[in-house]
């Protein structure tokens, strides 16, 4: 995804299905130059935590609805809102806040880090 000045790679970068680039044949593009509706990163041990943050932010300043970031050493998940407010998540049985365009998700903490062990 490149917007704002900057290139970024999320590990999950969601679209809603109307703002999803097309090429001219109506194929999905091959570059998105546009901010996702939500990003969501999967920091792994060696990762800068601080990087990722700053990537999550900078896709909050450009128009993404929420950012999560999952830390699966601690089995915590942060949730950062459009106002840049966090929420910190590690009751694994807690339904997590999702965007509203995507209200029908229903995931609880622990089945994020369940997916992750497969």
């Amino acid at each position: 995804c490149t917007f704002g000045g900057r290139s970024i790679v999320p590990d999950v970068a969601v679209f809603r299905t109307e703002r999803i680039p097309r090429d001219h044949d109506g194929q999905v593009a091959n570059s998105f130059n546009l901010h996702p509706d939500w990003t969501i990163e999967i920091l792994s041990p060696k990762q800068n935590q601080t990087k990722v943050i700053r990537n999550i932010l900078h896709c909050l300043d450009n128009g993404t609805k929420m950012g999560w970031l999952l830390d699966p050493e601690e089995s915590l998940i942060f949730v950062y809102s459009a106002d840049k407010s966090v929420q910190l998540f590690e009751n694994l049985e807690v339904v997590l806040p999702v965007p509203e365009f995507a209200e029908a998700v229903q995931l609880k903490v622990g089945e994020i880090f369940d997916w992750l062990k497969e």
